[in-house]
């Protein structure tokens, strides 16, 4: 079996952003459940927790939706932080229902809560009493943004990571460190980062002694991993050169644990597949994945055991547990075979007509049609990245007769700080053009019949989609785009607060650069645009609001340009709802087979 049909695409339940926890050897994670996030856990057997409440983190694109205390989980649902005591199924809210929160982190001792807020514009650390009754109190503020809140085992110090726009946080970042008072942050330092060093995941080691922490120094191509002696002030590398930062584009990303023996365990990125090291001392070496496993995300865990969500080309989405010699799976994300019997992929490496290397990963057809249709996938972000982890919608596609190609283009994760800022300035124009390489790329290899080609993507994915149908027509036969971006004007003005300043980086300030801004908006092509397009659309999209796919299909009717346009009510940026994917799928297959699979 395979994923072959729209509706195995809604079966999936925990999918690419579920979070993991672990603690003492039990093991919590989320799952998709009817489009509501809820929560689980396994202590000897599987247990539903809150199960009368969706969690919703709801800071920038969510994240952080529960963490462990000693005798309680926290989470966040309805906009508040509530605490349930793993003794009892009855739960109760710390904070007031104002404003989001994210990434509740109870301190040791358990008397507290340091969590991530967001109200009107603000965004800020605030703490609860656990106690309940008491109005939370600010901790951390003046920065434009906080993530990643951690505290020290004896409580006596906490770390965070903060910027301020225009950056994001895989830009430059500081890490702070203070000593906490009775009442909050004393002597606030920051040990790391700036505005051309991102820095990630604070991680206190168990005996208390040290600060842990991945940065990417402003000269370096790759990344480190740097420890820092509390008590003596002295730093150390334990690791550097390798690919350990991901763009964090939600809260509590998690890439490192320590976990059992006391060891430090980091996960590497090496162009989208997971290599996990076991560091001790500043020595390290590489401890085998589960059997199957291309990707592990979310890592967790302490001496007892380390848990981590891990998947592969034909291996769905799974919780899985370390102890130290044996992996064990606890939850499957999919229904059996549903993630088994599709096709490998290939890390394919191409060049782009100015010379530069581009990257991808090419899913073959299931039934092995020489020169057949194909598919070109754009990520959105786009400092996002296409990975070894299970891909629904590549195998979706290759098991209904397209060769899938996801495209790692300039501007993608995981290929070096060179190839990620390559996109910098240049959003419409490099990312564009690797697109067009990869269509070229395919018919000259012979890997895809370069009259029948498809572009698809989502968001900035959307975007390149777009530019590409608009400045290269006949390249590809057809276009999807789904939450596309086709005003740079209007994003600027209109995106939530996260990315208000990102396109000062991918196009630059404003009112300077205006003229590229007028340019690279698929608005000023829209007329341009010869191949089939289908335009979909979340009614309640805050990032890229409904009107800036209106405004392109307004001009569309307007030019005659073929396309077809659909909005789906009550979703946002993304599709929640299974009857929403389902239909998606459903109608992006049928728009294909008619575009594609009809003679020329």
């Amino acid at each position: 079996m395979s994923v072959r049909s729209a509706r195995d695409l809604t079966r999936g339940r925990l999918g690419a952003h579920a979070e993991v926890r672990a603690r003492g050897g039990r093991v919590y994670w989320t799952e998709q459940e009817g489009g509501r996030t809820v929560l689980l856990g396994w202590d000897g057997a599987p247990r539903r927790y809150a199960p009368d409440r969706a969690l919703n983190p709801g800071v920038g694109y969510g994240g952080g939706a529960f963490n462990l205390g000693e005798d309680a989980v926290l989470y966040v649902a309805e906009g508040r932080v509530w605490r349930l005591p793993l003794s009892r199924l009855e739960p109760a809210a710390l904070t007031p229902a104002f404003g989001a929160a994210a990434d509740p982190q109870p301190s040791p001792d358990g008397a507290r809560v340091v969590y991530v807020h967001h109200h009107e514009g603000r965004d800020l650390l605030a703490v609860a009493d656990t106690a309940g009754g008491a109005w939370p109190e600010v901790w951390v503020q003046g920065a434009d943004f906080y993530m990643q809140p951690t505290w020290s085992p004896d409580g006596a110090w906490l770390a965070w990571v903060e910027w301020d726009h225009p950056n994001m946080p895989w830009d430059g970042a500081r890490l702070m460190l203070a000593r906490v008072g009775v009442e909050g942050p004393l002597e606030v330092h920051r040990v790391a980062g700036g505005a051309r060093t991102p820095v990630f995941q604070p991680l206190f080691s168990p005996d208390g002694r040290a600060l842990f922490w991945i940065e990417n120094p402003e000269d370096a191509e790759f990344d480190r991993l740097v420890r820092l002696d509390l008590e003596s002030g002295e730093r150390s590398v334990w690791m550097e050169g390798r690919g350990l930062l991901e763009p964090a584009w939600s809260q509590a990303q998690r890439v490192m644990s320590f976990g059992p023996g006391g060891a430090l365990y980091l996960r590497e990125n090496r162009a989208g597949r997971a290599h996990l090291w076991r560091v001790q001392g500043g020595a390290s070496e590489e401890v085998p994945l589960p059997e199957g496993t291309a990707w592990l995300a979310s890592l967790s865990g302490d001496a007892q055991g380390l848990a981590a969500l891990a998947s592969g080309p034909n291996q769905g989405e799974r919780v899985v547990f370390y102890d130290g010699e044996a992996w064990r799976t606890r939850a499957y994300g999919w229904p059996a075979g549903l993630d088994a019997g599709g096709v490998e992929p290939e890390a394919v490496t191409f060049r782009s007509e100015d010379g530069a290397e581009v990257h991808g990963l090419y899913y073959p057809p299931a039934g092995g049609e020489a020169r057949p249709p194909a598919v070109v996938g754009v990520h959105g972000g786009p400092t996002s990245q296409r990975t070894l982890a299970f891909n629904a919608q590549a195998q979706f596609f290759a098991a209904n007769g397209y060769a899938y190609l996801e495209l790692n283009y300039r501007g993608s994760t995981g290929y070096g700080r060179r190839y990620r800022e390559a996109l910098y300035v240049r959003w419409g124009e490099v990312d564009v053009a690797d697109a067009v390489a990869a269509a070229r790329y395919l018919a000259a290899s012979g890997r895809a019949d370069g009259e029948r080609l498809a572009l698809m993507g989502g968001s900035a994915g959307g975007y390149t989609v777009l530019m590409t149908l608009a400045l290269h027509p006949g390249v590809y036969r057809a276009g999807v785009s789904f939450y596309g971006v086709t005003d740079l004007f209007g994003l600027a003005r209109e995106t939530h607060k996260f990315e208000s300043r990102y396109t000062d980086r991918l196009v630059g300030p404003l009112p300077e650069a205006a003229a590229r801004y007028r340019e690279r908006s698929p608005l000023a092509h829209a007329h341009q645009i010869a191949g089939a397009l289908y335009v979909f659309q979340g009614a309640e999209d805050r990032v890229v609001p409904p009107g800036q796919a209106e405004a392109l299909v307004r001009i569309l009717r307007e030019r005659g340009v073929p396309h077809r346009y659909k909005v789906y009510a009550g979703e946002g940026h993304g599709w929640k709802k299974p009857e929403t994917t389902e239909d998606f799928y459903r109608e992006t297959l049928d728009f294909l087979e008619r575009e594609l699979r009809r003679a020329p």
